[in-house]
């Protein structure tokens, strides 16, 4: 027992301890449940924890690009199917390096972790009705999932201001649609590398407390 809480204090108080990265995906994905965060950062219809040394680059309502001191995450929240209460249900799949279902707190979503070109890897994560995504080295992904993670788990949102948005039609035109639920053709969906972009540096966030 003692062992347990020692891992979901090292996993989810983001001490800058190493032993992140020995923890299995599955060790890490079951922790969604236990996870309690307080918010900090606010937009319009929705509220999240954003973790220390992560600093939201670029902001539309409802999507963010956020980076740490190496990689750019994309986030992006569903008021539509979170004010509709929208099921989702997930199949595995056998080609991905790792792949699961999620389903807590009446909440339900996926992992998926897929390989890409130049040895870098896609971690995507939807839960809560929002969806992360980020390309890292093999070495990050244990910390790119909790950070994002993190951040999912802890969004919480506002009713009253997501439907006077609907009822105002702000969300029929204020954003690029996209398919949080999809898992088809993500890299030209949703995440495009281009080398002229801004790209985080250890210089750039020197303030970080995030697992290494």
């Amino acid at each position: 027992m003692k062992k347990i809480i020692l891992i979901v204090s090292l996993l989810f108080l983001i001490t800058g301890c190493t032993q992140i990265k020995e923890l299995s995906y599955d060790e890490i994905v079951k922790n969604v449940a236990v996870s309690s965060y307080r918010t900090n950062t606010f937009r319009m219809g929705y509220k999240y924890y954003l973790p220390r040394g992560m600093i939201v680059y670029d902001s539309t309502l409802f999507n963010e690009k956020i980076i740490d001191e190496k990689y750019t995450y994309y986030l992006y929240v569903d008021a539509v199917s979170y004010i509709n209460k929208v099921k989702y249900s997930y199949k595995e799949n056998a080609e991905s390096i790792y792949s699961t279902g999620l389903s807590y707190d009446n909440k339900s979503g996926y992992v998926e972790i897929n390989l890409q070109e130049n040895n870098k890897y896609l971690v995507e994560i939807m839960y809560n009705y929002a969806k992360i995504e980020v390309i890292v080295d093999e070495d990050s992904i244990n910390k790119a999932m909790v950070s994002a993670i993190s951040i999912l788990k802890s969004i919480e949102y506002n009713n009253h201001v997501i439907k006077n948005l609907l009822e105002d039609n702000v969300l029929d035109y204020a954003e690029e649609e996209l398919d949080i639920f999809n898992t088809e053709g993500r890299e030209e969906d949703y995440i495009q590398i281009d080398d002229s972009e801004y790209k985080p540096t250890e210089d750039s966030i020197p303030d970080t407390d995030l697992i290494n």
